[in-house]
């Protein structure tokens, strides 16, 4: 169903034409000036898109393409012991990408941080015959809906021995990270705890591309369910946005930093 339409402002894919993206509509995201435009996959894969593969991390594994689409965001593949993970989706997808992921072992699971990076999940889904994982609180925002989705509720969840999905609230109701336990502790964290270009700390934002920033609640929150978890590297949404160490005292100290200026008076 590669020719179904997907949002070019931010890469969704829906189960039928429609005039409008309601993410795009969302203050959280934007349509441009020049209006709704719509593509499908099959577009892309004919219009000089093409597969990028690269290694972000030690067993991870960046998913993506050049021309950058939509967002920009890549995925990444999580090589955990118990069976690979893919983190977040990028909105292409063609075979050359599909047969990198199945030369390093397939897919196991499917789990997303937020609804900017739902997608074409349910294409992924499909091509490793892999469970997708969501929070519940984002469900209306699921733009395909597919029996692939299975979506959990609470705080914590976990995906596979030593991987917890952890819901902060941060950006959306849903926002999720993942943190796995190997080694000395690794966070994935899409853009709900942004890596950013000052790597002494990172960002907290309801809206980036508005720029409203996040509720002090929240960021207050989020930084109290990390505390409990060991983490020494994060990996952002973009290509090489990777904290390779003292991740977890970044964080800290970042949610401190942004407490002060929004509390402030």
């Amino acid at each position: 169903m590669s020719v179904l339409p997907v949002c070019v402002t931010c890469g969704t894919q829906y189960a039928e034409p429609r005039p409008e993206c309601p993410i795009c509509e969302d203050e959280r995201q934007y349509v441009p000036p020049s209006g709704q435009r719509w593509t499908d996959l099959e577009s892309l894969r004919a219009g000089g898109h093409a597969a990028v593969v690269r290694e972000q991390g030690p067993e991870v594994i960046g998913l993506g393409c050049e021309p950058r689409f939509a967002i920009g965001q890549r995925a990444l593949l999580i090589k955990a012991p118990g069976g690979n993970v893919l983190w977040d989706c990028a909105a292409y997808l063609d075979d050359a990408l599909v047969e990198a992921v199945r030369a390093h072992g397939g897919v196991s699971a499917i789990a997303i941080s937020h609804p900017h990076y739902y997608t074409t999940m349910v294409e992924w889904s499909r091509a490793f015959d892999a469970p997708i994982h969501l929070h519940a609180a984002d469900r209306e925002w699921i733009g395909r809906p597919d029996p692939a989705i299975q979506l959990w509720d609470g705080t914590t969840a976990t995906l596979a021995p030593g991987l917890t999905l952890l819901n902060l609230g941060v950006h959306f109701a849903g926002g999720t990270v993942l943190h796995w336990e190997r080694g000395a502790g690794a966070l994935f964290s899409g853009d709900i705890v942004q890596v950013i270009p000052d790597r002494e700390h990172v960002a907290f934002m309801y809206s980036y591309p508005n720029l409203i920033p996040e509720r002090p609640g929240v960021v207050r929150r989020a930084a109290e369910l990390l505390a409990d978890y060991r983490f020494e590297a994060l990996y952002g949404a973009w290509w090489d946005a990777v904290l390779p160490d003292r991740a977890s005292t970044i964080v800290q100290r970042s949610a401190r930093r942004y407490l002060d200026f929004v509390l402030e008076r």
